[in-house]
């Protein structure tokens, strides 16, 4: 990857953790540009991505050109010493393109056109879109390849977002082309899609149609061809405006932001990190229960696409958000904690959406740095106060995530397939239950790296491989050399269904891993809504079980189901093979469930956690290094202050203090921690969190 020029600049000074926002000056007056920049240095802002949503501003008409505005922006941004991650503006096209020329607007399932009015109303196979838009991103090179100010370029945003379905005329034609290159043969593709049923039968590509909506169930092999299709040709747009970028500035890396959170999940993002110079994301919390542990989740996957490089948080929130149900302002103290959670993983900037909460337009009630409030609010005296701790985290900046022992897997291609129609229940959510089983880990006070499932095991003691429903053969294989060469794994129910192709593992489940396991699984039996049942060790189900036959004599019957059609049948099983173990759990497990077969196998791997025993649970331990010293994160996990100072025998101690020696980490806070020596000889540096 091309070095990230926001790491360290400024010749010999030392490297910090950046801070920023995106910037839209083009949304307000000129006057308010200055007062912009002497707030943005008072907060020690060091970065601003510029230009997102600014084609109609940039390009007036077809013919008509107009920089004028943004060359007077990024020449004021510099000369304050702010770099400039420059966005190439093409996210969301002027009006003037679409009404000359319709035909790049998208279209649903339903064949409704989506029109202007909101933003990314653009077809990602349109010929014409794209012509138009690596226009603008040609004209943005030329003209921008020698500024100072340019740090690093910014592809359109958040791609996919709202235009990642689509079935017009143009996705239509580029489906067909994409099924061509993978099947070649339309013999090949109709046994890849099970066409017998149904008398699907295709005689030509020409005949295909993208999923629309059908009749009954459209074919579920087609649905998930059409996911691979629709995340490829938004990476084939990146990859367009990229190559432009590349050519007039070889030496300025580029990104874009991923969304790597919550429910988003239209875009393969392990498939798409490498196609970009470092790896950038968008996160937001939610107002779940989980929202901060979901937000430790999300950073974890994406220090792990970095692959434990540092990465780039370009979009979060100050505090609320405008497009949730109810939007729930921050507490004190979680802006400081959110965004050190992210450092913690890996985040080497700190940015926000936005820098001035606008005045007008459908985000207005979205918070931001500078706040409707202006200067002299809560908001913005928290974000100075952030911008100091980012600023004296010089020792952090550049380091890598430590790697953990335990490996959790996440495979967007099961999330994919298994929440499509015709399944067992609709109750089921793939990526809860992974985060559930995070969650679990980090209720036990141990470290675990959220792992796409194409990653290498070689360093892993552990393996959690939750809900991996499509298993090709290769991804099976891989999983049983780990445990034969002495690895543990869990797998859990509603893995091994289907291969590639979306066809069923024939024999029963969990398909190739049967004999790794030593169990075969005849029958799915999922829970009506208010249904439960009980395991012989206590644990509970509300979602899945399934029917379990041992078939190696081998394999130790964890628990049994204790009730119902299922009684006295296995329902959490560990097979040795050698100095490894697999172990497979049935049902959906609550929270101590989950909590038990973490702790079985943690201890068969010889795992402990690297926290006091006061601690487990309590906060969430994160390290980066630069290999001969760790800096350890603290993360308060419990609705409550905890008390800290048990964690190594000395403190400099910054924060609450309690009897005039204990260190308390506030809720929500984070705690910054310095390894310098050893393990037992420890310097806090910096306590974020503050309570009202």
């Amino acid at each position: 990857m091309r070095e990230a020029r926001w790491l360290g600049r400024g010749g010999n000074a030392p490297r910090r953790i950046s801070f920023g926002a995106d910037y839209n000056p083009d949304q307000w007056p000129r006057e308010y540009w200055t007062e912009d920049v002497r707030l943005m240095r008072l907060a020690q802002v060091d970065i601003v991505s510029v230009g997102i949503f600014s084609w109609a501003q940039l390009q007036p008409s077809m013919n008509e050109w107009n920089f004028g505005w943004l060359d007077d922006v990024l020449d004021l941004l510099h000369a304050n010493g702010i770099a400039v991650d420059l966005a190439t503006a093409t996210a969301s096209p002027p009006p003037w393109l679409t009404t000359a020329y319709p035909e790049i607007l998208p279209v649903t399932e339903r064949g409704e056109t989506l029109y202007p009015g909101a933003r990314q109303h653009w077809r990602p196979t349109s010929p014409v879109f794209r012509e138009f838009a690596l226009g603008l991103v040609e004209q943005l090179a030329q003209r921008y390849a020698t500024h100072p100010a340019l740090a690093a370029w910014h592809v359109n945003n958040e791609l996919g977002c709202h235009n990642a379905w689509d079935h017009s005329a143009d996705a239509t034609a580029a489906f067909r082309s994409w099924l061509r290159v993978r099947y070649c043969d339309i013999a090949t593709l109709n046994e890849a899609w099970g066409t017998a049923f149904w008398s699907q039968r295709y005689s030509t590509f020409d005949e295909i149609l993208t999923p629309r909506l059908a009749a009954a169930h459209p074919n579920p092999s087609q649905q998930l061809d059409f996911k691979r299709f629709s995340s490829d040709a938004l990476k084939q747009h990146l990859r367009a405006e990229r190559d432009v970028l590349r050519r007039w500035t070889p030496d300025i890396p580029v990104t874009t932001n991923f969304m790597v959170f919550d429910d988003i999940k239209a875009m393969n993002f392990a498939d798409w990190a490498p196609e970009v110079d470092f790896i950038s994301n968008d996160h937001y919390v939610s107002t779940k229960p989980t929202s901060r542990d979901e937000l430790s989740f999300s950073a974890n996957l994406t220090g792990n696409l970095a692959q434990g490089a540092p990465w780039f948080l370009m979009e979060h929130s100050t505090s609320a958000v405008n497009w949730q149900p109810v939007n729930v302002a921050k507490s004190r103290g979680e802006l400081a904690a959110d965004a050190l959670s992210h450092v913690a993983h890996g985040a080497d900037a700190v940015c926000y959406f936005q820098w001035r909460q606008s005045r007008a337009g459908a985000e207005k009630f979205h918070s931001a740095m500078l706040p409707h409030a202006g200067e002299h609010s809560d908001v913005f005296h928290d974000v100075v106060e952030l911008g100091k701790t980012l600023t004296s985290l010089t020792g952090v900046a550049g380091t890598r995530r430590k790697p953990a022992r335990i490996a959790i897997l996440f495979d967007w291609e099961s999330w994919w397939a298994s929440e499509q129609d015709s399944h067992h229940t609709d109750r089921f959510r793939y990526r809860d239950e992974v985060l559930d089983w995070y969650r679990a880990v980090l209720d036990a006070g141990l470290r675990a790296d959220v792992r796409p499932a194409g990653s290498t095991f070689e360093g892993y003691s552990v393996v959690v491989a939750p809900a991996l429903h499509v298993l090709p053969a290769p991804l099976a294989e891989r999983l049983d050399a780990f445990v034969r060469g002495g690895g543990h794994l869990l797998v859990t129910y509603n893995s091994g269904i289907v291969d590639e192709n979306d066809h069923v593992w024939l024999d029963g489940y969990p398909g190739p891993l049967r004999e790794l396991t030593g169990i075969r699984v005849q029958e799915i039996r999922p829970l009506l809504e208010g249904e439960s049942t009980v395991l012989s060790n206590g644990a509970r189900s509300r979602v899945w079980t399934e029917r379990v036959d041992v078939i190696d004599p081998s394999v130790e019957i964890v628990a049994s189901y204790a009730d119902g059609d299922l009684a006295g049948r296995a329902a959490i099983t560990t097979l040795a093979t050698g100095a490894g173990s697999a172990s497979y759990v049935s049902s959906d497990l609550d929270e101590g469930g989950r909590a038990q077969q973490i702790s079985r196998v943690a201890e068969g791997a010889l795992l402990e956690s690297e926290l006091p025993e006061a601690l487990r649970g309590e906060v969430e331990l994160m390290i980066r290094t630069d290999g001969s010293s760790d800096t350890v994160f603290l993360r308060n996990r419990s609705p409550r202050p905890v008390d800290i100072s048990s964690f190594g025998s000395a403190h400099t101690v910054v924060g609450e203090h309690v009897d005039g020696s204990n260190l308390v980490l506030p809720s929500p806070g984070v705690a910054v921690v310095d390894l310098v020596v050893s393990r037992v000889e420890r310097r806090s540096t910096a306590l974020a969190g503050t309570r009202d």
